[in-house]
């Protein structure tokens, strides 16, 4: 039996099954400047890491300023850094940089300390870089502090920006620790909104906090019950029951009562049905007044103050007559049931706590609080728009709910915040009772946040039954209808459909000029279908001239559509290899920039777009410093579409680039967090099979090319469609399918000369090559060689003309001329490594090597040798062991660079190669076909690694070999 008492007894439970996080945590904190990221779901026990970490003797020396963000986030940005900046008073130095005169008006309560307020400047970048520069200064100056940022995922764009400037560019002295939840992060699924990158001399570490195993159930549920003798039985029973999380095991363990038995299930809602017995209890023993205080915070959903809470609890006045709920607030933190969280702040520890109450007040009651609420916070200056809407809305006022909803967005939108805006007005759309103008006004709306946002979910629904609408104007339904296009084709991939649209809403919009322009220039965007490149030029063309029309009829166009056409125009010419361009469009981007918002966000999407297509061209090193400047642009403005357009982009250029490692991780990260984002995902997608197809990984890579664009042609990017062809020919023709591998280069090639982008067909063309002449059809293998040689000439295409040398390589060798095949092999190969491109650069010096071994000197046998340490350091297992196979057969040793060594219990390469194919379910033949060995041979390395990883079976083996 356990004494309920002795439950009570135990303020929190020990920390268990942390250490390594711990220790993690606390080690960075002591070598300064240092960026710690706490990762995990609700309740998993973030905070209580933190706090321990913070208790250490390495930091009790130090100055701790912590805060955190809230669920309903205003959109008024920095809030979170300027309350806990608040807590300075009294503890500032007096010689501090004048620069931190510009945080006067936000910290009124260091004013005494704070130097003169600068002279206000015109520019708001530039106000805002200034701002940013003086929190930072005054850290540095306050020195050897740790600023703890809970909640990051709740941040407004605003807040995450300054965090993001203070951890590319700590004070020496300055400790960094945010902690967030994964899967509510905004966008991209970044918590900073884009990759960090650590500066040099900082110290940086990542602590994913996971659900507790069995083991550490077993030692939490015994310090919380003081018994150390839990049984097997119940610690799984728990385990099972709680997920391993801390937060849900804490609260069914403390509000069982008596025995220990494990017995009840978790509610199937989220909240453990312990936990609302627990709360229920709890308030059965506070008076009324304290329990009134406790549901008006829970309905407030964000620690709040006591004015605030008293009035919502209508708890009466103090003599002064402001509200006051002092006694009864008190009450309620005595008994832990509210928890003081800031200064003047109360409200639960955890989320799951405020939801339990929360349902347990009646529904008139609840309601009854959100309309005082909503009277509480009506007055408050700035107004909490999104709180305001959120309180109207469950007061069952529509009325106000659609005023303050509206508001809300507009305010959103205002500071960039796109995400919360979509979420805003997808709400308001979602309500029935909404009149046919108002909703064809907010479908507006949010038609132009969701382009540049991936948090568009049932966007599309919403917009496609508006403009179906016979009662709309058709220059309102054609605004509308044109951003569904866009959205279909950013977002959906549904890129037949964008364009149906996209051409309705151009005639809709003839009496929008400037919106037609921008409908035109979409539809002069090559990647969408198939269809020949004079279409695109036409449609651009008449973009421009309407452009032009409307700047001598209206004064001037609108700057946005002006960039958004001219962007376009960059795009179509950089896509065949235009070598005049690029200094053209930089010089209109970098004027664009120093204009406002919605220019940036064009320009940001200009950058992503010819990142997107200098990669295609080989221009590997322009595309890198491209997506940069899309990701800055995308990062100041919340353009979450364009930064997941950019990684895409990233992410192709590390797989040619040979950054292998951890690049599988990333492509399944990119998968993640732009779910839904089709031309995103079809750039991880090819990775993905691109990666699958040089280890061998045939099934795989059959898979991801498919989803890449295989499996739906006509409704996937034209350039990836093209180089997920050109890899699937060539895995049909590593099965011998020559047929098969015919047919689809013949499908391919068709779609490229079509569309006459030549430019696009550098990683197909090779493939089709070799295709056809294994097929014997050499007269169409040399037309295609020529055509693409015509394609790129004169043209800033250095992929496309190190594919023509490939392919002369290929006939040449096919025609038997090893000598000439040798040279343009080579050719082939030191194009490629100029990108630079490793792999293609490796395949192609795989070629050159047969060439000359096939002339018949066996003292080239060693550049075989080292083109397969090129392909072994890559991780190419399938093409280095080709390699390996082409040595054996010449009776030729070469000695590997890394010398020979024995491996004991540890694998061997080879082994760890046999691991990996194992754990992905292969069979012996078919893993001495992919390492080119004999399943006798495979036979043997598999008993090895069984051996030497102590495993019985072959479903045990993992994929590390670890």
């Amino acid at each position: 039996m356990t004494d309920p008492a002795a439950l009570r007894r135990v303020e929190t439970p020990v920390l268990v099954g942390r250490t390594g996080e711990l220790h993690a945590v606390r080690d960075a904190l002591a070598h300064p400047p240092a960026v710690v990221l706490v990762e995990g779901e609700a309740g998993i026990g973030k905070t209580r890491l933190i706090r321990e970490a913070l208790g250490h003797a390495s930091v009790r020396g130090r100055t701790v300023l912590a805060g955190g963000c809230h669920p309903l986030r205003e959109p008024f940005p920095y809030g979170p850094v300027f309350e806990l900046l608040r807590r300075l008073e009294g503890r500032l130095p007096s010689d501090l940089n004048p620069v931190c005169g510009a945080l006067r008006s936000y910290l009124p309560e260091l004013g005494d300390r704070l130097p003169p307020a600068p002279e206000p400047l015109a520019d708001p970048d530039a106000s805002r870089h200034r701002l940013f520069r003086a929190v930072r200064a005054l850290l540095d100056r306050v020195g050897g502090t740790v600023v703890v940022v809970e909640d990051l995922h709740w941040a407004d764009e605003g807040t995450r920006d300054l965090v993001r400037f203070l951890v590319d560019d700590p004070p020496a002295g300055l400790g960094v620790v945010l902690s967030y939840r994964r899967e509510e992060l905004p966008g991209a699924g970044l918590p900073l909104g884009r990759a960090y990158r650590q500066p040099p001399g900082t110290t940086a570490v990542l602590v994913p906090l996971g659900p507790l195993d069995v083991p550490a159930v077993r030692s939490m549920t015994a310090a919380l019950t003081g018994n150390a003798r839990i049984p097997d039985a119940l610690a799984e029973a728990l385990h099972e029951r709680t997920a391993g999380i801390p937060f849900v095991l804490e609260e069914v363990v403390r509000s069982l009562p008596g025995r220990l038995d494990g017995t009840d299930p978790l509610d199937a809602v989220g909240v453990p049905t312990r936990l609302h017995e627990a709360m229920a209890d709890r308030l059965a023993l506070l008076s009324p007044e304290a329990t009134a205080c406790v549901r008006a915070t829970a309905v407030l959903r964000v620690p709040s103050g006591e004015e605030l809470i008293a009035t919502v609890t209508d708890a009466g006045t103090d003599r002064d007559g402001e509200p006051w709920a002092g006694p009864a607030l008190r009450e309620a933190l005595g008994a832990g049931v509210l928890h003081e969280l800031g200064p003047d702040r109360y409200g639960f520890r955890h989320t799951l706590a405020q939801q339990a109450v929360y349902r347990s007040i009646p529904g008139p009651a609840r309601r009854a609080l959100h309309r005082r609420a909503v009277r509480a916070l009506d007055g408050v200056r700035p107004q909490p728009v999104v709180h305001l809407a959120y309180h109207a809305k469950e007061s069952a006022d529509t009325a106000e709910w659609h005023r303050y909803g509206e508001a809300a967005a507009r305010a959103a939108q205002r500071m960039g915040d796109l995400a919360l805006a979509v979420q805003l007005l997808e709400d308001l759309l979602a309500d029935a009772r909404l009149a046919p103008l108002a909703r064809a006004e907010l479908a507006t709306r949010l038609s132009r946040a969701a382009v540049h946002s991936v948090s568009h979910r049932q966007a599309a629904e919403l917009l496609r039954r508006i403009v179906q609408d016979d009662r709309l104007p058709d220059p309102l339904r054609g605004e509308i209808r044109l951003n569904l296009g866009l959205l279909l084709h950013n977002h959906a991939g549904d890129y037949e459909q964008a364009r149906a649209d996209t051409e309705i809403a151009v005639e809709e919009l003839r009496g929008r000029p400037a919106l037609a322009a921008r409908g035109m220039a979409a539809l002069a965007l090559p990647g969408w279908g198939d269809h020949p490149y004079p279409v695109y030029e036409r449609w651009v063309t008449r973009a421009e001239a309407l452009v032009a029309e409307e700047s001598v009829e209206a004064g001037e166009a609108d700057a946005a559509l002006r960039m958004a056409v001219r962007g376009n125009h960059f795009t179509l010419r950089a896509g065949r290899g235009d070598p005049r361009v690029w200094e053209e469009a930089e010089q209109a981007l970098r004027e664009g920039e120093r204009t406002g918002p919605e220019v940036r966000v064009q320009a940001a999407r200009t950058w992503g777009n010819l990142a997107d297509y200098a990669a295609w061209l080989g221009r590997d090193p322009l595309a890198r410093r491209y997506c940069r400047e899309a990701e800055r642009l995308a990062g100041e403005h919340g353009a979450t579409f364009v930064a997941g357009i950019a990684a895409g982009t990233g992410l192709r250029l590390d797989w040619h680039a040979g950054h292998w490692q951890e690049l599988s991780a990333r492509a399944h990260g990119i998968l993640r967090d732009n779910p839904g984002v089709a031309p995103v995902a079809a750039d991880a997608q090819l990775v993905l099979g691109q990666l699958a197809l040089a280890r061998g990984e045939w099934e795989e890579a059959a898979t991801r090319l498919d989803a890449a664009g295989l499996a739906d042609p006509d409704n996937a990017p034209a350039p990836v469609l093209a180089a997920a062809s050109g890899a699937r020919v060539r895995l049909l023709l590593s099965r011998g399918q020559t047929s098969a591998a015919c047919a689809l280069a013949d499908r391919a090639v068709a779609r490229v000369r079509r569309k006459d982008i030549w430019a696009w067909g550098a990683e197909l063309t090779p493939m089709a090559v070799a295709a056809y002449v294994r097929d014997g059809r050499r007269s169409e293998a040399e037309a295609v060689t020529e055509e693409l040689a015509s394609g790129v000439a004169g043209l800033d295409v250095p992929l496309g003309r190190a594919a023509v040398d490939a392919c002369r390589g290929i006939l040449a060798a096919a025609g038997e001329l090893h000598e000439d095949a040798a040279h343009s092999f080579s050719a082939a190969r030191a194009g490629y490594a100029a990108l630079p491109r490793p792999y293609a650069a490796a395949r192609a010096g795989e070629a050159a090597a047969r060439e000359t071994l096939a002339l018949g000197d066996p003292k080239t046998a060693p550049d075989m040798g080292g083109v397969a340490e090129e392909f072994a350091a890559l991780g190419a297992t399938r093409d280095a062991a080709r390699c390996r196979r082409v040595l054996r057969g010449t009776g030729v040793v070469a000695p590997s660079r890394r010398g020979r060594r024995g491996y004991g219990d540890s694998l061997s390469p080879r082994e760890r190669e046999v691991a990996r194919l194992v754990s992905l379910g292969h069979t012996n033949r078919e893993i001495a076909d992919v390492l080119f060995l004999s399943p006798r041979t495979i036979e043997q390395h598999v008993a090895k690694v069984l051996r030497k990883l102590g495993v019985s079976s072959r479903a045990d083996v993992p994929a590390d070999g670890t």
